[in-house]
Protein backbone atom coordinates (compact mmCIF):
# COMPACT_ATOMS: atom_id res chain seq x y z
CA UNK A 1 0.00 0.00 0.00
CA UNK A 2 2.86 2.83 -1.26
CA UNK A 3 1.13 5.59 -2.12
CA UNK A 4 2.10 7.66 -5.61
CA UNK A 5 5.73 8.15 -5.70
CA UNK A 6 5.71 11.77 -7.62
CA UNK A 7 3.75 13.70 -4.99
CA UNK A 8 4.44 17.24 -3.61
CA UNK A 9 5.04 16.79 -0.28
CA UNK A 10 8.13 14.08 -0.86
CA UNK A 11 10.74 17.10 -1.17
CA UNK A 12 8.59 19.61 0.56
CA UNK A 13 9.48 21.99 3.25
CA UNK A 14 7.19 22.69 5.94
CA UNK A 15 6.71 25.21 8.03
CA UNK A 16 5.63 24.38 11.54
CA UNK A 17 3.27 27.04 13.35
CA UNK A 18 2.70 26.66 16.78
CA UNK A 19 -0.48 28.94 16.81
CA UNK A 20 -0.64 30.45 20.09
CA UNK A 21 2.76 31.45 19.84
CA UNK A 22 2.96 32.72 16.51
CA UNK A 23 1.09 36.09 15.79
CA UNK A 24 -2.02 37.07 18.14
CA UNK A 25 -4.62 39.43 16.32
CA UNK A 26 -7.28 40.54 18.67
CA UNK A 27 -4.36 41.49 21.51
CA UNK A 28 -5.63 38.80 24.25
CA UNK A 29 -1.50 37.29 24.36
CA UNK A 30 -2.62 34.39 22.43
CA UNK A 31 -1.98 33.72 18.95
CA UNK A 32 -4.89 33.05 16.29
CA UNK A 33 -5.95 32.17 12.87
CA UNK A 34 -6.56 36.32 12.02
CA UNK A 35 -3.08 36.76 12.84
CA UNK A 36 -1.46 33.48 11.11
CA UNK A 37 -3.52 34.99 8.13
CA UNK A 38 -1.60 37.79 8.09
CA UNK A 39 1.55 36.70 8.15
CA UNK A 40 0.88 34.62 5.25
CA UNK A 41 3.10 37.15 2.81
CA UNK A 42 5.69 36.46 5.01
CA UNK A 43 5.67 32.45 4.98
CA UNK A 44 5.63 33.05 1.27
CA UNK A 45 8.97 35.36 1.23
CA UNK A 46 10.45 32.65 3.54
CA UNK A 47 9.72 30.12 0.46
CA UNK A 48 8.44 26.91 2.72
CA UNK A 49 6.03 24.81 0.63
CA UNK A 50 3.84 23.96 3.40
CA UNK A 51 2.47 24.72 7.07
CA UNK A 52 2.38 22.42 9.74
CA UNK A 53 -0.51 24.06 12.24
CA UNK A 54 -0.07 22.58 15.78
CA UNK A 55 -3.78 22.17 17.69
CA UNK A 56 -6.14 24.76 17.77
CA UNK A 57 -8.66 22.91 19.24
CA UNK A 58 -10.72 23.49 22.08
CA UNK A 59 -8.84 22.72 24.85
CA UNK A 60 -8.25 23.26 28.99
CA UNK A 61 -4.27 23.57 27.95
CA UNK A 62 -3.39 20.96 30.25
CA UNK A 63 -0.73 20.11 27.18
CA UNK A 64 0.02 23.18 25.32
CA UNK A 65 -3.51 21.99 23.15
CA UNK A 66 -2.46 18.62 22.76
CA UNK A 67 -5.73 17.65 25.18
CA UNK A 68 -8.46 18.12 22.79
CA UNK A 69 -12.04 18.53 23.66
CA UNK A 70 -13.23 18.72 20.28
CA UNK A 71 -11.45 17.25 17.34
CA UNK A 72 -14.15 18.91 15.08
CA UNK A 73 -14.04 22.75 16.43
CA UNK A 74 -11.80 25.38 16.57
CA UNK A 75 -10.57 26.51 20.35
CA UNK A 76 -12.59 30.13 20.78
CA UNK A 77 -9.65 31.96 21.96
CA UNK A 78 -7.90 30.71 18.74
CA UNK A 79 -10.49 32.07 16.15
CA UNK A 80 -13.85 30.42 14.11
CA UNK A 81 -14.18 27.72 11.51
CA UNK A 82 -14.46 30.50 8.77
CA UNK A 83 -11.18 32.45 10.46
CA UNK A 84 -9.68 28.63 9.65
CA UNK A 85 -11.31 28.37 6.31
CA UNK A 86 -9.63 31.73 5.37
CA UNK A 87 -6.25 30.64 6.50
CA UNK A 88 -6.71 27.68 4.29
CA UNK A 89 -7.98 29.84 1.30
CA UNK A 90 -4.56 32.64 1.69
CA UNK A 91 -2.82 29.83 2.18
CA UNK A 92 -3.53 27.54 -0.91
CA UNK A 93 -3.63 31.23 -2.80
CA UNK A 94 0.04 31.73 -2.06
CA UNK A 95 0.54 28.01 -3.37
CA UNK A 96 1.08 26.95 0.07
CA UNK A 97 -0.43 23.90 1.71
CA UNK A 98 -1.57 22.66 5.16
CA UNK A 99 -1.01 19.80 7.71
CA UNK A 100 -2.99 19.93 10.74
CA UNK A 101 -2.26 18.19 13.85
CA UNK A 102 -4.32 14.87 14.69
CA UNK A 103 -4.19 13.78 18.45
CA UNK A 104 -5.27 10.18 17.92
CA UNK A 105 -3.71 8.42 21.14
CA UNK A 106 -5.22 10.46 23.75
CA UNK A 107 -8.02 12.94 24.10
CA UNK A 108 -8.86 15.17 27.21
CA UNK A 109 -10.88 14.48 29.93
CA UNK A 110 -13.38 16.80 29.04
CA UNK A 111 -14.03 15.07 26.14
CA UNK A 112 -17.43 14.20 25.70
CA UNK A 113 -17.00 10.56 25.43
CA UNK A 114 -14.94 10.47 28.33
CA UNK A 115 -17.32 12.44 30.17
CA UNK A 116 -20.03 9.74 29.14
CA UNK A 117 -17.62 7.00 30.26
CA UNK A 118 -17.36 8.59 33.33
CA UNK A 119 -20.87 8.46 34.20
CA UNK A 120 -21.74 4.99 32.90
CA UNK A 121 -19.76 3.12 35.02
CA UNK A 122 -17.91 -0.13 35.16
CA UNK A 123 -18.48 -2.31 32.26
CA UNK A 124 -20.14 -0.01 30.18
CA UNK A 125 -19.87 0.50 26.59
CA UNK A 126 -18.98 3.82 27.17
CA UNK A 127 -16.07 3.09 29.31
CA UNK A 128 -15.23 0.67 26.24
CA UNK A 129 -13.84 3.75 24.59
CA UNK A 130 -10.80 4.17 26.90
CA UNK A 131 -9.00 1.79 28.98
CA UNK A 132 -10.10 1.51 31.94
CA UNK A 133 -9.12 -1.39 34.61
CA UNK A 134 -10.17 -2.29 37.69
CA UNK A 135 -7.88 -1.52 40.88
CA UNK A 136 -5.92 -4.43 42.98
CA UNK A 137 -6.04 -4.99 45.95
CA UNK A 138 -9.28 -6.03 48.66
CA UNK A 139 -10.53 -2.56 48.02
CA UNK A 140 -9.35 -2.05 44.35
CA UNK A 141 -7.61 1.16 45.49
CA UNK A 142 -4.16 0.25 43.82
CA UNK A 143 -3.33 1.20 40.04
CA UNK A 144 -3.42 -1.88 37.82
CA UNK A 145 0.43 -1.72 37.12
CA UNK A 146 3.35 0.56 38.90
CA UNK A 147 3.59 2.00 35.61
CA UNK A 148 4.85 5.84 35.43
CA UNK A 149 3.56 8.06 32.74
CA UNK A 150 5.64 10.16 30.51
CA UNK A 151 5.23 13.28 31.68
CA UNK A 152 5.97 12.15 35.54
CA UNK A 153 3.44 10.82 37.94
CA UNK A 154 1.54 7.14 38.01
CA UNK A 155 0.11 6.14 34.40
CA UNK A 156 -3.50 5.42 35.74
CA UNK A 157 -5.78 7.32 37.61
CA UNK A 158 -8.50 6.34 39.92
CA UNK A 159 -11.95 7.47 39.56
CA UNK A 160 -13.84 6.67 42.52
CA UNK A 161 -15.52 3.68 41.63
CA UNK A 162 -13.12 1.28 42.08
CA UNK A 163 -11.40 1.62 38.67
CA UNK A 164 -8.53 3.53 37.05
CA UNK A 165 -7.91 4.86 33.44
CA UNK A 166 -4.56 4.84 31.71
CA UNK A 167 -3.11 7.86 30.43
CA UNK A 168 0.08 7.83 28.69
CA UNK A 169 1.10 11.38 29.39
CA UNK A 170 -0.73 14.00 31.80
CA UNK A 171 -3.82 12.63 33.75
CA UNK A 172 -6.09 14.99 31.46
CA UNK A 173 -5.49 13.15 28.67
CA UNK A 174 -6.82 9.87 29.11
CA UNK A 175 -5.94 7.33 26.17
CA UNK A 176 -8.71 5.81 23.49
CA UNK A 177 -9.20 2.14 23.51
CA UNK A 178 -8.52 1.74 19.33
CA UNK A 179 -9.54 -2.05 19.46
CA UNK A 180 -13.12 -0.27 19.70
CA UNK A 181 -14.38 0.06 16.30
CA UNK A 182 -16.22 2.97 17.16
CA UNK A 183 -13.13 5.05 18.22
CA UNK A 184 -11.47 4.32 14.58
CA UNK A 185 -14.81 5.27 13.14
CA UNK A 186 -14.88 8.49 14.84
CA UNK A 187 -11.49 9.36 13.56
CA UNK A 188 -12.12 8.78 10.30
CA UNK A 189 -14.98 11.11 10.20
CA UNK A 190 -12.76 13.67 11.81
CA UNK A 191 -10.16 13.02 9.23
CA UNK A 192 -12.88 13.44 6.49
CA UNK A 193 -14.21 16.83 7.96
CA UNK A 194 -10.73 18.58 7.64
CA UNK A 195 -10.07 17.08 4.28
CA UNK A 196 -13.19 18.47 3.32
CA UNK A 197 -12.43 22.28 4.77
CA UNK A 198 -8.95 22.32 2.29
CA UNK A 199 -6.56 20.34 4.45
CA UNK A 200 -3.95 18.67 2.26
CA UNK A 201 -2.12 16.08 5.44
CA UNK A 202 -2.45 15.19 8.56
CA UNK A 203 1.19 15.40 11.37
CA UNK A 204 0.07 12.18 14.13
CA UNK A 205 0.99 12.93 17.50
CA UNK A 206 2.12 9.72 19.55
CA UNK A 207 1.98 7.44 16.14
CA UNK A 208 3.37 4.46 17.14
CA UNK A 209 0.90 3.94 20.71
CA UNK A 210 -2.08 3.49 19.43
CA UNK A 211 -2.56 -0.11 19.17
CA UNK A 212 -2.37 -1.77 23.24
CA UNK A 213 -2.47 -4.65 24.62
CA UNK A 214 -3.33 -5.07 28.01
CA UNK A 215 -4.58 -8.44 28.10
CA UNK A 216 -1.59 -10.15 30.13
CA UNK A 217 -2.34 -11.42 33.53
CA UNK A 218 -0.84 -10.17 35.70
CA UNK A 219 0.64 -7.14 33.38
CA UNK A 220 4.36 -6.36 33.12
CA UNK A 221 6.10 -4.35 36.32
CA UNK A 222 7.74 -1.25 35.36
CA UNK A 223 10.53 -3.27 35.77
CA UNK A 224 9.78 -5.54 32.79
CA UNK A 225 7.98 -3.24 30.75
CA UNK A 226 11.21 -1.01 30.48
CA UNK A 227 13.04 -4.63 29.15
CA UNK A 228 10.68 -4.53 26.51
CA UNK A 229 11.72 -3.51 22.65
CA UNK A 230 9.18 -1.32 20.97
CA UNK A 231 7.55 -3.77 18.48
CA UNK A 232 5.06 -6.58 18.32
CA UNK A 233 5.54 -7.94 21.85
CA UNK A 234 5.09 -4.14 23.91
CA UNK A 235 2.06 -3.75 25.31
CA UNK A 236 1.40 -0.35 23.75
CA UNK A 237 4.84 1.01 21.91
CA UNK A 238 4.53 0.14 17.70
CA UNK A 239 2.65 -2.74 17.53
CA UNK A 240 1.91 -4.86 14.45
CA UNK A 241 -1.88 -4.00 14.91
CA UNK A 242 -1.35 -0.70 14.17
CA UNK A 243 -0.89 -1.20 10.23
CA UNK A 244 -4.64 -1.88 10.45
CA UNK A 245 -5.35 0.86 11.83
CA UNK A 246 -3.09 3.22 9.55
CA UNK A 247 -4.57 1.55 6.54
CA UNK A 248 -7.98 2.35 7.38
CA UNK A 249 -6.95 6.04 7.43
CA UNK A 250 -5.03 5.88 3.98
CA UNK A 251 -8.27 4.42 2.46
CA UNK A 252 -10.01 7.61 3.73
CA UNK A 253 -7.24 9.37 2.63
CA UNK A 254 -7.52 8.53 -0.98
CA UNK A 255 -10.97 9.34 -1.70
CA UNK A 256 -10.05 12.87 -2.25
CA UNK A 257 -8.34 13.65 -5.25
CA UNK A 258 -5.19 14.35 -4.99
CA UNK A 259 -5.23 12.10 -1.86
CA UNK A 260 -4.52 13.24 1.41
CA UNK A 261 -1.43 11.99 3.27
CA UNK A 262 0.41 12.33 6.38
CA UNK A 263 3.61 12.10 8.86
CA UNK A 264 4.14 9.95 11.82
CA UNK A 265 5.53 11.49 14.83
CA UNK A 266 7.58 8.47 16.38
CA UNK A 267 9.86 9.23 19.02
CA UNK A 268 10.71 5.65 19.47
CA UNK A 269 14.94 4.00 19.18
CA UNK A 270 16.30 3.75 15.72
CA UNK A 271 14.68 1.52 13.88
CA UNK A 272 13.97 -0.04 10.32
CA UNK A 273 10.17 -0.62 11.80
CA UNK A 274 9.43 2.96 11.04
CA UNK A 275 9.77 3.39 7.58
CA UNK A 276 6.43 1.04 7.19
CA UNK A 277 4.45 4.07 8.84
CA UNK A 278 5.96 6.20 6.13
CA UNK A 279 4.89 3.45 3.65
CA UNK A 280 1.12 3.74 4.67
CA UNK A 281 1.10 7.10 5.17
CA UNK A 282 3.76 8.75 2.90
CA UNK A 283 6.21 10.11 5.83
CA UNK A 284 7.37 9.74 9.26
CA UNK A 285 9.54 11.65 11.46
CA UNK A 286 12.92 10.22 11.55
CA UNK A 287 14.49 12.49 14.82
CA UNK A 288 17.60 10.42 14.37
CA UNK A 289 18.85 13.10 12.56
CA UNK A 290 17.41 15.79 15.37
CA UNK A 291 19.36 13.30 17.87
CA UNK A 292 23.00 13.26 16.35
CA UNK A 293 24.33 16.32 17.27
CA UNK A 294 26.93 18.39 15.26
CA UNK A 295 29.22 15.22 14.57
CA UNK A 296 30.04 14.60 11.24
CA UNK A 297 30.28 10.81 12.17
CA UNK A 298 27.17 10.42 13.81
CA UNK A 299 25.34 12.82 11.14
CA UNK A 300 26.67 10.95 8.32
CA UNK A 301 25.45 7.35 9.98
CA UNK A 302 21.72 8.86 10.55
CA UNK A 303 21.57 9.85 7.44
CA UNK A 304 22.84 6.49 5.70
CA UNK A 305 20.35 4.55 7.90
CA UNK A 306 17.25 6.79 6.96
CA UNK A 307 18.11 6.84 3.14
CA UNK A 308 18.17 3.14 3.64
CA UNK A 309 15.23 2.54 5.75
CA UNK A 310 13.04 4.98 3.38
CA UNK A 311 14.80 3.43 -0.07
CA UNK A 312 13.23 -0.10 1.46
CA UNK A 313 9.73 0.82 1.52
CA UNK A 314 9.54 3.80 -1.33
CA UNK A 315 8.94 6.27 1.33
CA UNK A 316 10.18 10.03 1.74
CA UNK A 317 12.89 10.79 4.13
CA UNK A 318 12.07 13.61 6.29
CA UNK A 319 14.66 15.83 8.58
CA UNK A 320 14.20 17.87 11.03
CA UNK A 321 16.51 19.83 13.79
CA UNK A 322 13.55 21.72 16.15
CA UNK A 323 10.00 21.26 17.22
CA UNK A 324 7.55 22.44 19.81
CA UNK A 325 8.99 19.70 21.87
CA UNK A 326 12.53 20.04 21.81
CA UNK A 327 15.57 22.71 23.10
CA UNK A 328 15.81 24.93 19.91
CA UNK A 329 18.99 23.52 18.09
CA UNK A 330 20.59 27.17 18.25
CA UNK A 331 20.72 26.55 21.47
CA UNK A 332 21.53 22.60 21.71
CA UNK A 333 24.81 23.47 19.38
CA UNK A 334 26.18 26.07 22.26
CA UNK A 335 25.75 23.31 24.90
CA UNK A 336 28.51 20.68 25.19
CA UNK A 337 28.19 18.29 23.80
CA UNK A 338 27.43 14.32 24.19
CA UNK A 339 30.68 12.15 23.79
CA UNK A 340 29.05 9.14 22.70
CA UNK A 341 27.98 7.17 19.66
CA UNK A 342 24.45 7.01 21.38
CA UNK A 343 22.72 9.74 19.57
CA UNK A 344 19.49 9.36 21.58
CA UNK A 345 21.21 10.92 24.92
CA UNK A 346 17.69 12.76 25.54
CA UNK A 347 16.91 16.60 25.02
CA UNK A 348 15.90 16.50 28.61
CA UNK A 349 19.55 16.53 29.41
CA UNK A 350 19.97 19.81 27.42
CA UNK A 351 16.81 21.11 29.50
CA UNK A 352 18.53 19.75 32.59
CA UNK A 353 21.80 21.85 31.65
CA UNK A 354 19.93 24.65 30.64
CA UNK A 355 18.19 24.72 34.87
CA UNK A 356 21.44 25.13 36.00
CA UNK A 357 22.23 28.95 34.26
CA UNK A 358 25.48 29.73 35.64
CA UNK A 359 27.39 26.18 35.62
CA UNK A 360 30.48 26.25 33.47
CA UNK A 361 30.69 25.46 30.83
CA UNK A 362 28.03 28.14 29.83
CA UNK A 363 26.21 27.99 26.14
CA UNK A 364 28.26 29.32 23.74
CA UNK A 365 25.84 31.78 21.75
CA UNK A 366 27.94 32.31 19.10
CA UNK A 367 28.95 28.96 18.37
CA UNK A 368 25.64 27.81 18.31
CA UNK A 369 24.24 29.80 15.60
CA UNK A 370 27.34 29.05 13.55
CA UNK A 371 26.77 25.29 13.97
CA UNK A 372 22.76 25.70 13.19
CA UNK A 373 23.11 27.52 10.45
CA UNK A 374 25.98 25.24 9.10
CA UNK A 375 23.72 22.21 10.13
CA UNK A 376 20.00 23.53 8.58
CA UNK A 377 21.44 24.38 5.12
CA UNK A 378 23.49 20.46 4.93
CA UNK A 379 19.77 19.41 6.06
CA UNK A 380 18.17 21.28 3.54
CA UNK A 381 20.50 20.28 0.77
CA UNK A 382 19.64 16.34 1.80
CA UNK A 383 17.28 14.08 -0.62
CA UNK A 384 13.25 14.53 0.81
CA UNK A 385 11.73 16.58 2.41
CA UNK A 386 12.69 19.39 5.58
CA UNK A 387 10.74 20.44 8.37
CA UNK A 388 10.98 23.84 10.23
CA UNK A 389 9.69 25.31 13.49
CA UNK A 390 8.76 28.74 13.61
CA UNK A 391 11.46 30.97 14.63
CA UNK A 392 14.23 29.02 14.42
CA UNK A 393 14.82 31.01 10.72
CA UNK A 394 15.78 33.93 12.88
CA UNK A 395 18.24 31.76 15.07
CA UNK A 396 16.40 32.32 17.75
CA UNK A 397 17.23 30.61 20.85
CA UNK A 398 15.45 28.65 23.50
CA UNK A 399 14.24 31.10 26.61
CA UNK A 400 15.78 29.04 29.35
CA UNK A 401 15.08 31.52 32.53
CA UNK A 402 11.18 31.86 32.67
CA UNK A 403 9.99 32.22 36.08
CA UNK A 404 8.75 29.46 37.71
CA UNK A 405 5.58 30.65 38.19
CA UNK A 406 5.51 31.41 34.11
CA UNK A 407 5.54 28.23 33.49
CA UNK A 408 3.26 25.99 31.40
CA UNK A 409 4.37 22.53 30.84
CA UNK A 410 2.90 19.88 32.96
CA UNK A 411 6.26 18.21 32.71
CA UNK A 412 8.01 20.83 35.10
CA UNK A 413 5.12 20.34 37.65
CA UNK A 414 5.05 16.60 37.46
CA UNK A 415 8.60 16.64 37.76
CA UNK A 416 8.32 18.82 40.88
CA UNK A 417 10.69 21.12 38.90
CA UNK A 418 13.52 18.98 37.91
CA UNK A 419 12.73 19.28 34.55
CA UNK A 420 11.97 22.82 32.82
CA UNK A 421 9.67 21.77 30.23
CA UNK A 422 8.78 22.71 27.08
CA UNK A 423 8.01 26.46 27.41
CA UNK A 424 11.18 27.76 26.27
CA UNK A 425 10.80 26.94 23.13
CA UNK A 426 7.19 27.88 22.61
CA UNK A 427 7.98 32.10 23.98
CA UNK A 428 6.05 33.92 21.18
CA UNK A 429 8.12 35.37 18.34
CA UNK A 430 9.33 38.98 17.88
CA UNK A 431 8.13 40.51 14.76
CA UNK A 432 9.55 44.33 15.66
CA UNK A 433 12.30 45.39 18.01
CA UNK A 434 9.83 47.15 20.19
CA UNK A 435 6.16 47.20 21.09
CA UNK A 436 4.62 45.47 24.00
CA UNK A 437 5.02 42.35 22.83
CA UNK A 438 7.59 42.80 20.20
CA UNK A 439 4.85 42.96 17.27
CA UNK A 440 3.91 39.39 18.16
CA UNK A 441 0.22 41.42 19.36
CA UNK A 442 -0.63 44.68 20.39
CA UNK A 443 -1.23 43.12 23.45
CA UNK A 444 1.37 41.41 25.91
CA UNK A 445 2.15 37.42 25.39
CA UNK A 446 1.14 34.24 27.04
CA UNK A 447 5.00 33.49 28.02
CA UNK A 448 7.10 36.26 28.99
CA UNK A 449 9.43 37.53 26.71
CA UNK A 450 13.47 38.13 27.21
CA UNK A 451 14.54 41.70 26.24
CA UNK A 452 16.95 40.29 23.85
CA UNK A 453 14.43 39.33 22.03
CA UNK A 454 14.70 42.34 19.82
CA UNK A 455 17.70 42.16 18.11
CA UNK A 456 16.11 38.50 16.61
CA UNK A 457 12.80 40.23 15.13
CA UNK A 458 11.75 40.09 12.05
CA UNK A 459 11.93 43.67 10.78
CA UNK A 460 16.13 43.65 12.15
CA UNK A 461 16.90 40.74 10.41
CA UNK A 462 15.09 41.55 6.97
CA UNK A 463 17.30 45.15 6.65
CA UNK A 464 20.55 42.67 6.98
CA UNK A 465 21.61 40.81 4.33
CA UNK A 466 23.60 38.45 6.43
CA UNK A 467 20.82 37.20 8.57
CA UNK A 468 19.95 34.31 9.45
CA UNK A 469 16.24 35.02 7.93
CA UNK A 470 17.74 36.28 4.82
CA UNK A 471 20.44 33.13 4.44
CA UNK A 472 16.96 30.90 4.90
CA UNK A 473 15.46 33.33 1.99
CA UNK A 474 18.35 32.53 -0.15
CA UNK A 475 18.51 28.89 0.69
CA UNK A 476 15.08 27.87 0.20
CA UNK A 477 14.94 29.67 -3.24
CA UNK A 478 18.12 28.13 -4.17
CA UNK A 479 16.53 24.84 -3.37
CA UNK A 480 13.62 25.59 -5.03
CA UNK A 481 15.47 26.43 -8.34
CA UNK A 482 18.38 23.54 -7.90
CA UNK A 483 15.59 20.60 -7.41
CA UNK A 484 14.01 22.03 -10.67
CA UNK A 485 17.61 21.79 -12.73
CA UNK A 486 17.79 19.11 -15.01
CA UNK A 487 20.38 16.22 -13.24
CA UNK A 488 19.97 17.61 -9.68
CA UNK A 489 19.56 13.77 -8.17
CA UNK A 490 17.26 12.38 -5.66
CA UNK A 491 19.95 10.26 -4.36
CA UNK A 492 22.66 11.18 -2.67
CA UNK A 493 26.32 10.39 -3.28
CA UNK A 494 29.16 10.84 -0.55
CA UNK A 495 32.68 12.40 -1.88
CA UNK A 496 36.00 11.81 -0.07
CA UNK A 497 36.64 14.24 2.99
CA UNK A 498 39.06 14.51 5.63
CA UNK A 499 37.51 13.91 9.14
CA UNK A 500 35.09 16.40 10.75
CA UNK A 501 33.60 17.25 7.57
CA UNK A 502 30.77 15.91 4.72
CA UNK A 503 30.27 16.14 1.38
CA UNK A 504 27.89 14.81 -0.87
CA UNK A 505 27.00 15.57 -4.47
CA UNK A 506 23.53 15.18 -6.08
CA UNK A 507 24.00 15.86 -10.09
CA UNK A 508 25.43 19.42 -10.02
CA UNK A 509 24.33 19.82 -6.44
CA UNK A 510 27.36 19.50 -4.42
CA UNK A 511 26.65 20.40 -0.21
CA UNK A 512 30.04 20.48 1.82
CA UNK A 513 29.52 20.75 5.74
CA UNK A 514 33.07 21.30 7.87
CA UNK A 515 32.30 20.56 11.49
CA UNK A 516 35.40 20.94 12.84
CA UNK A 517 37.40 24.67 13.70
CA UNK A 518 40.08 24.82 11.01
CA UNK A 519 39.49 25.84 7.56
CA UNK A 520 39.14 22.95 4.64
CA UNK A 521 39.51 23.47 0.65
CA UNK A 522 36.43 24.77 -0.89
CA UNK A 523 35.79 22.57 -4.18
CA UNK A 524 35.69 24.03 -7.69
CA UNK A 525 32.38 25.15 -8.58
CA UNK A 526 29.96 28.38 -8.35
CA UNK A 527 29.11 29.01 -4.98
CA UNK A 528 25.48 29.06 -4.59
CA UNK A 529 24.97 29.66 -0.74
CA UNK A 530 27.36 29.37 2.45
CA UNK A 531 25.89 29.29 6.09
CA UNK A 532 28.62 31.86 6.96
CA UNK A 533 31.17 34.28 5.58
CA UNK A 534 33.85 32.61 3.64
CA UNK A 535 37.63 33.19 3.23
CA UNK A 536 38.67 36.64 0.82
CA UNK A 537 39.67 34.30 -1.85
CA UNK A 538 37.31 32.04 -1.49
CA UNK A 539 39.53 29.14 -1.22
CA UNK A 540 38.47 27.24 1.50
CA UNK A 541 35.82 26.98 4.08
CA UNK A 542 35.66 27.92 7.46
CA UNK A 543 35.15 25.72 10.25
CA UNK A 544 31.50 25.17 11.18
CA UNK A 545 30.28 26.24 8.08
CA UNK A 546 28.21 24.94 5.26
CA UNK A 547 28.05 25.88 1.41
CA UNK A 548 26.11 25.03 -2.01
CA UNK A 549 28.36 24.33 -4.86
CA UNK A 550 26.76 24.07 -8.62
CA UNK A 551 29.32 21.95 -10.12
Amino acid sequence: MTIDQGTWWRDAVVYQIYPRSFADANGDGVGDLVGARSRVPYLAALGVDAVWLSPFYPSALADGGYDVDDYRAVDPRIGTLDQFDALVAALHAAGIRLFVDIVPNHSSNRHAAFQAALSAGPGSPERDRYLFRPGLGPDRALPPTDWTANFGGPAWEPVGDGEFYFHLFAPEQPDWNWANPLVREDFLTTLRFWADHGVDGFRIDVAAALAKDFSADPLPSAAELAAIPFGPTHPFYDRDEIDEIYAGWRAAFDEYDPPRVAVAELWAEPSPRKARYAKILGQAFFFDFLHAGFDARRVRRVVDDVLSWTAASGSAPTWVLSNHDVVRHATRFGLPDVDSDDIWAGDRRDRRWLAARGAEPAEDVEAGLRRARALTLFMLALPGSSYLYQGEELGLREVADLPDNARQDPIFARSGGRDIGRDGCRVPLPWTPGGPSFGFGPGGAHLPQPAWFKTYAVAVQESDPASTLNLYRRALAARRDLLARPGVSNDLTWLPTDDHVLAFARGPWTCLLNTGTTPVPLPEGEIIVASGDLDDDQSSVPGETAVWLLT
